[in-house]
């Protein structure tokens, strides 16, 4: 089978659901322009700023992409081509779509509050302590993962490290160009793409040759300062230019495929039972990104939703940046696929997911005269960026998680005392996860949170069902989803727990009950406030 018909037919499929189911998601949200965003409703010129479209799209785009996309497909193949590929498509047109769009919606009619946020109106404080724990230890984890990817990757490719820092200081002159001396934003997107084409050059040109640990040091730093400053200085200009880096490299993907038709050989379907275990739930814990994955949540309501210009951009960023997250999912999936099985175990083994995914990208940038070696690089750097991208957005969330943990249910808006400082919120959460970087032990407890990243998802697709029911409002386009990620997810954890206590592994075993239990417990809370909303009686928290 040729690889571009499936490339083409998820594209096809994906431009059809945008206009179709996408719009249908958005008038049962009842997206309406009238309504005052939070982002100016609410301005403070720090995390409170409204952006243009493209700008943000670049940003949410950029932040919820990375690896993860690119790991999970690559990994899902050893259960056949067919079952990713599938969950892909109808996972990103059906849930993950739904589930980002939606937490941006429900955040901006919330004034800015992430889920836990959503869940303490919706649900009750105790839901919402218990969400924003579990949110922030998530958060602290992933930031402490994505310093170390990060760290590695400026080690074993010096010039990603030092086109890194370029891209950081052209993001903030740009972000000064456009924000605060109103140049043209086309002109200044032309000037500025060049310019980080003009880094990447520079880069491979002179690397910067670190060690590991002052990599780590150096990007603790980098995530305190940027997660404290205005949105405007740094992360809209810096993920609308990076934007573009993800973009050219899905073009020049798609053409290299168009040019090259590859081959598809490996099998459509293997076993139901494979090293990684029963497709049911694992598959759908596997592949989160580019298809439905629960930190998408906390990006739509947690800096997305702060900078939302008007209520029908959520279609765009929200509906539309997962599509596209789809598209390089496919990509990734492809480029597994086209090896033999032989090929691609031999690739997975000697240097994992990313390594093989770029490698593949290379062999397609090829077609269109793009040196092997400088493909591979290219795809390695924008890989990194978007590493970079996800650490500081991550870093940012788990300070507005950690601050509304200690917010009053009386406070509409603002917690009192140190804990809403946000120096304060984000030494703690960049203190904790630098710990966990520099000690080594994170891989420990690493395998369990593919299930607990699953949970975020079904726990965010509970509180905008809640919250739609509350408002009056048909709620199966999302009420159904959720119950079918809860499946998945409580699946997975007695999988886990079973394995893990079976196995010696206390440790993983007890946190996969916690998260078990914290499931049943919300679950239940969500139940009973849907009875409620549909009685007609007021929740009390």
């Amino acid at each position: 089978m040729n690889a571009l018909v499936i490339l083409m037919f998820a594209v096809v499929i994906f431009a059809i659901a945008y206009f179709t189911y996408g719009s249908f998601v958005s008038k049962s949200y009842g997206l309406d322009n009238n309504v005052e965003t939070p982002a100016h409703s609410m301005y403070d010129g720090v995390d409170y700023v409204p952006a243009k479209s493209p700008v943000l799209l670049g940003h949410h785009f950029a932040s919820i992409s990375g690896a993860a996309p690119i790991i999970g497909p690559i990994a899902a193949v050893a259960f056949g081509w067919l079952p990713a590929l599938l969950w892909i498509i109808i996972g990103g047109i059906f849930i993950g779509g739904v589930h980002d769009s939606g937490s941006i919606f429900a955040s901006i009619r919330h004034g800015g509050k992430s889920i836990g946020g959503i869940i303490n109106e919706n649900v009750g404080e105790t839901g919402k302590k218990l969400f924003s724990i579990f949110a922030w230890l998530t958060l602290v984890l992933v930031v402490s993962v994505f310093a170390i990817v990060t760290a590695n990757t400026f080690v074993s490719v010096p010039s990603a490290g030092t086109a890194s820092i370029l891209f950081i200081a052209l993001a903030i002159v740009f972000g000064f160009t456009v924000y605060r001396n109103n140049f043209s934003m086309v002109i200044s997107t032309i000037i500025g793409v060049a310019l980080l084409f003009g880094c990447v050059w520079l880069g491979l040109a002179f690397p910067i040759e670190l060690t590991f640990n002052t990599w780590i040091y150096i990007l603790l730093v980098y995530i305190f300062i940027s997660s404290v400053t205005p949105v405007w200085i740094l992360l809209q200009p810096r993920d609308y230019l990076n934007s573009y880096l993800l973009y050219s490299l899905l073009l020049g993907a798609i053409v290299g495929i168009f040019i090259a038709h590859p081959t598809v050989n490996m099998p459509a379907f293997t076993s139901f039972s494979t090293d990684l275990g029963y497709l049911f739930p694992v598959l759908f814990v596997t592949i989160a990104c580019g298809s439905i994955s629960g930190f998408h949540s906390l990006v739509s309501s947690g800096t997305t939703s702060k900078q939302l210009d008007k209520e029908s951009d959520a279609r765009l960023v929200g509906y539309g940046g997962m599509l596209l997250e789809c598209v390089l999912a496919v990509i990734a999936l492809i480029t597994a696929i086209i090896l033999t099985q032989g090929s691609y175990a031999e690739a997975l083994g000697n240097g994992g997911p990313v390594a093989l995914f770029s490698a593949g990208i290379g062999g397609f940038l090829t077609k269109i005269g793009i040196p092997l070696a400088a493909g591979k690089s290219f795809a390695s750097l924008v890989i990194s960026a978007f590493a970079l991208t996800t650490l500081d957005t991550a870093t940012r969330l788990g300070r507005f998680i950690f601050s509304e943990y200690f917010e009053k249910s009386t406070v509409s808006n603002e917690s009192k005392g140190i804990t809403s400082n946000r120096y304060f919120a984000t030494f703690v959460t960049v203190v904790a996860a630098g710990a966990l970087a520099l000690s080594g032990q994170w891989s420990a407890i690493w395998p369990i949170f593919g299930s607990a990243n699953q949970l975020l998802a079904a726990l965010a697709l509970l509180a905008i069902s809640v919250w739609l029911a509350k408002s009056g409002k048909n709620n199966n386009f999302t009420k159904y989803p959720m119950i079918f990620m809860f499946a998945v997810t409580l699946s997975a954890l007695v999988q886990l727990i079973v394995k893990n206590f079976s196995g010696g592994s206390v440790l993983l075993g007890t946190v996969g009950t916690l998260l078990f239990i914290l499931a049943i417990v919300l679950a239940v809370q969500a139940y009973k406030a849907l009875q409620s909303a549909s009685s007609g009686q007021n929740l009390s928290s």
